[in-house]
């Protein structure tokens, strides 16, 4: 049996697969609770036959409000990306709805609910940024045909979807030959999340420019946690309890050097004087900062106004050229570093 010359309903869908129309109603909403054998059968008739449900067609028909999700929108860095997304948003005339996604996943139970909202309330598709996602709430979202474009995810998302980001891994690297340049050796890394991809290659590229050098790397300078303020304050309290302290540090955030700088005021330690600190993410934090901070700047208002641009193309159905869109970063020397003291090794 096939559908040739009908139009493809549910009903005659599952006349041609042999289950139930409720069954093939849950393959369409992307439900769970189906076998993964009649999964499969049940998306290659839909996809033989042309079959679009209700929301998949009212996405691909229009791109008029999309949806952007963030881990926290309380961060310099999370703004400045915000605003690229708002600033393509006006230019192609279309509406954005904001959304945040802390603790997501712990609720597994909300996955299939809110992948189906988001067809249900007509949106074009959903930026993900730096969110805690999982690769599993992703795959709601594509089951359900809604595009998705994710900016430095937390974790490592499906090859299939598109992400945007910087050049994270060629920023560490740059960051970390900045203060081998000054003289620096005991240089430390304090890092966002382990699992974070974007993390990953800011800490690989540091270590790559100690190698390269034939700087020996020590386990006890690399302290990765949060992308926040509060990691910076513990990372360098847990730094100076060392025997032989570092003389500079690279923070993996600008977030994180100004718990850094803040905690090294409380302490008496002068910075650049007794301690150099490089930053990342060239955000308002970094200049306004005392001192002003060295920072690897992201273009993070072009990587908005790219994932949103991205966002839309699929949305129309167009051919991606890439499922990773990379922009390039730029350190900017400002007051945080100096040479390494002559007198001492250690602040």
């Amino acid at each position: 049996m096939t559908l040739t010359g009908r139009k493809p309903t549910l009903a005659a869908i599952a006349r041609l697969t042999g289950v139930s129309t409720p069954t093939v109603s849950k393959v369409v909403n992307g439900r769970e609770d189906v076998a993964a054998e009649t999964r499969a059968k049940v998306l290659a008739a839909l996809e033989e036959a042309g079959y679009q449900s209700p929301g998949q067609r009212r996405t691909t028909a229009r791109t008029g409000v999309v949806e952007a999700a963030f881990d926290s929108i309380n961060s310099n860095y999370a703004s400045s990306v915000l605003d690229g997304i708002l600033a393509q948003a006006a230019s192609a005339g279309v509406e954005v709805v904001l959304s945040v996604t802390a603790n997501v996943s712990s609720r597994s139970l909300d996955l299939e609910r809110r992948a189906q909202r988001t067809v249900d309330e007509d949106r074009s598709g959903i930026i993900v940024v730096t969110s805690a996602l999982t690769a599993s709430h992703l795959a709601a979202f594509q089951r359900r045909r809604v595009p998705v474009v994710v900016i430095d995810p937390l974790n490592p998302p499906p090859s299939d979807v598109v992400s945007v980001g910087a050049t994270n891994w060629a920023g560490g690297k740059a960051a970390a030959e900045h203060l081998l340049d000054l003289g620096h050796r005991r240089i430390a890394y304090l890092g966002g999340p382990d699992s974070a991809e974007c993390n990953q290659a800011r800490l690989h590229g540091y270590l790559s420019a100690l190698m390269s050098r034939g700087v020996e790397v020590d386990p006890e300078l690399i302290r990765n946690g949060r992308f926040r303020v509060e990691h910076g304050v513990e990372g360098l309290t847990a730094l100076l309890a060392l025997d032989e302290r570092p003389t500079a540090i690279f923070a993996g955030s600008d977030s994180i050097a100004v718990g850094v700088l803040r905690e090294a005021r409380r302490r008496g330690i002068h910075v650049p004087e007794e301690l150099s600190l490089v930053g990342f993410d060239g955000t308002a934090l970094a200049e306004d900062s005392v001192p002003a901070l060295t920072s690897v700047a992201q273009p993070l208002h072009d990587m908005g106004r790219t994932a949103l641009r991205t966002l839309l193309r699929q949305a129309r159905g167009e051919e991606l050229d890439s499922h990773r869109v990379e922009l390039a970063t730029q350190l900017v020397v400002r007051e945080s570093t100096a040479p390494v003291p002559t007198l001492a090794t250690t602040p």
